[in-house]
């Protein structure tokens, strides 16, 4: 592995057809690799619009098995371009039984693996709960031809204890595909502070953890089943292991946003800062409880 290892974050507006969003995400992952792209990141679910703003079982239709079709187009992508690439699915593991996965394709076309969605919201618009069990195979990190990455996805960017534990396998970047956004009748009042919350936790992992932190969300208004929807909020981001945000793409625009990675900085922040030797193992009894009476 290289000193230096270039990624690239496909920030991109989904539609109704799962095809023409496939064919665009490819698009933009050979047009990522032109740029010198290494491990390319798409949104989350980015197959279809965000079906889960309603609870609809016509929208099982969406999942595939894993791997399956989509995989095997992106692995032929993969080995074409010498990318990795991280690809957020909606997965059909059986009868009944539905995941938000993250599929992860080395340089080669190899397929290495999945990360199951482990934390799974139900809220106004994101009734996630209806269609994703949830995962079950842990927090992983993989070692691929261009850096050894951990996967989360969206709502597992809110927990501390994903990112600590994927960090803990070995990962130096983690990478969490995203569909975030305002409904739109709340962005006056508490749009700012959200996309604060959103940024401020992603660059708290980078800085606790030592390594680097990669965000990618989805663009555009998106209301399948009409009402108000939701306005995704774009700006796809990389955090450095210090917190520092050295990449950030726009708003509203489809973009492709990269940033070179140095993986000695890892190493240095962890060094300098040494939180992971300083922690309290044996003090921490307790955090796999609920809530300690």
């Amino acid at each position: 592995m290289s000193a230096k290892t270039k990624i690239a974050l496909v920030q991109m507006q989904c539609g109704t057809d799962p095809a023409a969003n496939m064919a665009k995400a490819i698009a933009r992952i050979r047009d990522a690799a032109k740029q010198g792209a290494q491990i390319v990141c798409l949104p989350e679910l980015f197959r279809s619009q965000y079906f889960c703003q309603v609870e609809d079982h016509a929208n099982f239709a969406l999942a595939e098995e894993i791997p399956g079709p989509s995989t095997a187009e992106l692995e032929t992508v993969s080995r074409e371009c010498g990318v990795v690439i991280v690809a957020s699915l909606f997965e059909k593991r059986g009868a009944g039984v539905y995941h938000n996965t993250a599929a992860i394709i080395d340089a080669d076309g190899q397929y290495l693996g999945k990360y199951r969605k482990m934390h799974i919201p139900d809220d106004p618009s994101y009734y996630e709960k209806f269609y994703f069990a949830p995962g079950d195979l842990g927090f992983q990190a993989w070692p691929t031809q261009h850096g050894k990455i951990g996967v989360c996805v969206c709502w597992d960017q809110w927990y501390p204890e994903s990112a600590r534990l994927t960090a803990l396998r070995g990962a130096q970047i983690l990478f969490y595909p995203t569909a975030i956004g305002w409904h739109p009748r709340e962005k006056e009042k508490y749009g700012t502070a959200q996309y604060s919350a959103w940024e401020t936790m992603q660059r708290s992992h980078a800085i606790a953890n030592g390594c680097y932190v990669a965000a990618i969300n989805r663009v555009g208004h998106e209301a399948p089943a009409g009402g108000d929807g939701i306005e995704f909020w774009g700006q796809s981001f990389i955090v450095a292991p210090n917190g520092e945000i050295i990449a950030k793409g726009s708003l509203d625009r489809a973009e492709i946003v990269t940033a070179e990675i140095e993986w000695d900085r890892v190493d240095e922040h962890r060094t300098h800062w040494p939180f992971l030797r300083d922690r309290r193992i044996d003090a921490y009894s307790g955090i796999e409880q609920r809530l300690i009476d």
